[in-house]
């Protein structure tokens, strides 16, 4: 061989090695998709990973529980007296209404206002108000108290202005009443001897308890109980009020004629003894 063979032979020699080499690097290298890195084949033994996450299976949220409410308790009711002066309000309107009037045997500085709880006929509990003396009040505190406590059903309490000073009406509304300096023509006694008109006197559910009014020789305000011995709201002998009243000194139909709703503390009206040393200021 010449020797300008020997180099066109190893001139061949050398494209084919270098055309051998291209092939294997081909074999090793891939080319990426546009936005991946090169880089070298993934092996076959890899396990293959998907692109697309596998979904999982949410776990429920553990609703947070409602909290019980602690059981409400009601609140334990009671009578709660309380006794105040009149106020001008209320002194206005019994001005006006003649309830208190010029010649009344006691006046405004005498009077007091008491604030009570009561339980009516359809066991609710309400809360009246009574005007009565000042040295008869904690009597009739003390007493309704106790009737509360003892669930004596009243149908209402409310002053007499509420009723324009009319007696008869206030009688026939069933209103349990105490002061009333009675309009002419309506007291049964005079003015200045009446124990409602010197606010130790007081009417206990009318209707229920009624009175025998000598001027008509009728029940007032009407007979539907005069019979009646005993019975929700009755006043009658061996009763809870009559006891109550009784054990302070009140006396319980101070007339001659049946008057079942009525206690005084004496006629002529008179303060009771020990009451006189105790009145409220």
């Amino acid at each position: 061989m010449s020797r300008s063979q020997g180099r066109t032979t190893l001139v061949v020699l050398a494209l084919i090695v270098a055309a051998v080499g291209g092939v294997l690097a081909g074999l090793l290298w891939y080319e990426p998709a546009s936005g991946q890195s090169a880089g070298p084949l993934p092996s076959s033994s890899a396990p293959a990973t998907s692109s697309t996450p596998t979904a999982s299976t949410p776990t429920p949220a553990t609703p947070t529980p409602t909290p019980t409410p602690a059981p409400t308790q009601p609140a334990a009711p009671d009578a709660r007296p309380v006794i105040s002066l009149i106020s001008d309000e209320q002194w206005r309107r019994m001005v006006a209404t003649g309830t208190w009037r010029t010649g009344c045997p006691v006046g405004r500085a005498d009077l007091r206002r008491l604030q009570i709880g009561f339980v009516d006929f359809d066991g609710e509990l309400r809360r009246g108000s009574l005007v009565a003396h000042r040295d008869s009040v904690v009597d009739l505190a003390e007493i309704f108290t106790a009737l509360f406590d003892a669930r004596f059903p009243i149908e209402r309490m409310e002053p007499v202005e509420r009723y324009g000073g009319d007696v008869v009406r206030s009688l026939r509304s069933n209103n349990t009443s105490a002061y009333n300096c009675r309009k002419p023509g309506q007291i049964n006694a005079p003015v200045t001897e009446s124990p409602h008109a010197s606010g130790r006197a007081i009417d206990i559910n009318p209707v229920q308890n009624p009175w025998r009014d000598p001027r008509c020789d009728c029940w007032m305000p009407r007979a539907t109980y005069a019979e009646a011995t005993s019975g929700p709201g009755i006043v009658r002998k061996g009763s809870l009020p009559v006891q109550l009243f009784e054990d302070r000194g009140w006396v319980w139909q101070n007339i001659k004629v049946p008057d079942y709703m009525h206690f005084d503390t004496g006629y002529p009206s008179r303060p009771r003894p020990s009451a006189a040393a105790t009145a409220t200021g």
